[in-house]
């Protein structure tokens, strides 16, 4: 692709997975990986069918609500802390049967970074509730309105400083916070750079990328995010974390405002902030940047981290128009991203696919053997130590960059071509690689936290070696460990001499374990 016109290109989907490897990997880009039950499930539906019954899905109770029902807002706990925060997001995430309104919602906060790391104010786990709750009710709406709810949300305004932003004042020199300007366009919208349809950079004359905008352009309009601040505040109550931010006209800036190609005029009348902020966010949402700087993004989470050209050009035209002359309609996008020909049929190359997540293993595992919380609270940690954990707990990621960058090139070489990318080896080193291993043989074998798995269904293979593992790497793996591979798998766990119910427990144990440690596991295809 060149900075020429690019073709329409029509989309190819499948309709139905041949089999159950396919289900099974289809299951680990929409959702957390899949039981027989759920494999078999989304057999006999197909795609669209499946895909359409998760959009029409109610979830169970919410983040927020399941916080109050446990009684996080009582007096008498401690709201300084994240208090229920780490039980509210691995219990939703782990047990909704709203699988991929979770998955996109998980995604999304990978995109739309916020960070308990950094939020540490009263009640703020109240406010990593209420920001999963609003991604998740917007992961099937309409890109403008989730753009506008994160930038209101009082979560991002404490993050990213919108919260309390000052208007400009000659007098003392003080200007307006640029954080969030800056990183609404660089990381929420449009990008560095001027995009083609298929989200190849646009280059000038000399082969120079384009900018997508100018520091003139984050001053003006961090002009916008000045005058918002909390809906109330208390100290006894945190329902202000969940109500979207107001404005103040009496901080917010008054004079023009002019940013990519656009001008708002000036204006000191009532509502002034309001009206600014629907000009800037349409201004934005309408740039032609979004479709395949978001698309690309959204793919690498769920499917592949080095999509084709032409399948970021199908999701972008996904995004600008839904069929119905709808633009950035997210269940179309969803829809163009997992049914894509690219997604849907298995790589016939070295660079597709991508590395699962840590959270993604843990969470697979929890879904799949039906692991609960024998108390109902829930009491599961921080997973971000990278020796004794995962290196990756949801809402924690270090930096408003997410916990790596979507351009992830590794410094030593072993990308032999520049222009791949491995954005989840930047959080894969030595040690994490081996607390990833300890931390999962923990879980394996004896729950984690207060979480049970129940490997009772898988008790009857436990004396078949070649069946036990060749099932475990359809669902876990979608039967994607070599021949080779799982020959050693089942080498290792025939040494476990079955005499006892115990034995069988402990042969299974042994083949998840091997399996989740596979390499052919860790890289998603």
């Amino acid at each position: 692709m060149t900075n020429g016109i690019t073709p329409r290109i029509a989309p190819v989907r499948l309709a139905t997975p041949a089999n159950d490897a396919e289900a099974a990997r289809f299951l680990a880009q929409a959702a957390f990986g899949g039981d027989a039950k759920s494999i078999a499930n989304l057999k006999a539906k197909g795609y669209d069918a499946w895909l359409n019954e998760q959009f029409a899905m109610s979830t169970d109770i919410g983040y927020w609500d399941w916080m109050l029902s446990k009684g996080y807002a009582a007096t008498s706990s401690n709201p300084s802390v994240h208090n229920g925060a780490e039980a509210v997001l691995w219990r939703k995430l782990m047990r909704s049967p709203d699988v991929l309104r979770q998955r996109v919602a998980l995604a999304l906060s990978e995109i739309f970074v916020v960070s308990m790391v950094s939020v540490t104010s009263l009640w703020s786990g109240y406010g990593a509730a209420g920001y999963m709750d609003m991604l998740a009710a917007h992961a099937f709406g309409n890109f403008r309105a989730l753009l506008e709810a994160v930038t209101l949300s009082p979560v991002m305004g404490v993050y990213l400083g919108t919260r309390g932003n000052q208007k400009g004042n000659p007098a003392t020199g003080r200007q307006p916070d640029e954080n969030f300007a800056r990183e609404i366009m660089q990381l929420f919208s449009i990008g560095l750079y001027k995009l083609n349809p298929d989200g190849s950079v646009k280059t000038d004359a000399s082969g120079k990328a384009l900018e997508s905008y100018g520091l003139r352009d984050v001053s003006e309009l961090a002009k916008v995010f000045t005058g918002w601040g909390f809906d109330g505040q208390s100290p006894t109550s945190p329902e202000y974390w969940r109500r979207p931010m107001v404005v103040r006209d009496a901080s917010h800036a008054t004079e023009a405002k002019s940013f990519l190609g656009v001008t708002i005029a000036a204006d000191s009348g009532a509502g002034a902030g309001v009206r600014d902020l629907k000009i800037a966010l349409d201004t934005l949402f309408n740039h032609p940047n979004v479709g395949p700087f978001i698309g690309r993004q959204l793919i690498q989470r769920l499917v592949s981290s080095n999509p084709s050209a032409a399948y970021v050009q199908r999701v972008a035209q996904a995004f600008a128009n839904n069929g119905s002359g709808v633009r950035g309609d997210m269940k179309a996008v969803l829809r163009a991203i997992l049914t894509d020909v690219e997604a849907r049929s298995l790589p016939q190359n070295n660079y597709s696919g991508k590395l699962r997540e840590p959270m993604l293993r843990l969470l697979q595992w929890a879904r799949t053997f039906n692991a609960v919380s024998a108390s109902g609270n829930w009491n599961l940690r921080n997973t971000s130590d990278p020796d004794s954990g995962l290196a990756q707990s949801p809402l924690r990621s270090p930096t408003v960059f997410n916990f790596f960058r979507p351009g992830y090139v590794p410094p030593s070489g072993v990308m032999t071509d520049p222009s791949l990318v491995a954005p989840e080896l930047q959080i894969t080193t030595e040690s994490t690689i081996i607390g990833y291993a300890n931390f999962m043989q923990r879980a394996i074998n004896g729950g984690y936290g207060d979480l049970t798995p129940d490997y009772t269904p898988w008790l009857p293979l436990a004396a078949d070696v070649v069946a036990l593992t060749t099932q475990l790497n359809t669902v876990l793996a979608a039967g994607q460990i070599s021949a080779s591979n799982l020959a050693t798998i089942q080498n290792g766990i025939s040494d476990i001499v079955i005499r006892t119910d115990a034995d069988r427990l402990n042969r299974i144990k042994a083949a998840i374990m091997l399996v989740m440690c596979a390499p052919e596991y860790l890289v998603q295809k």
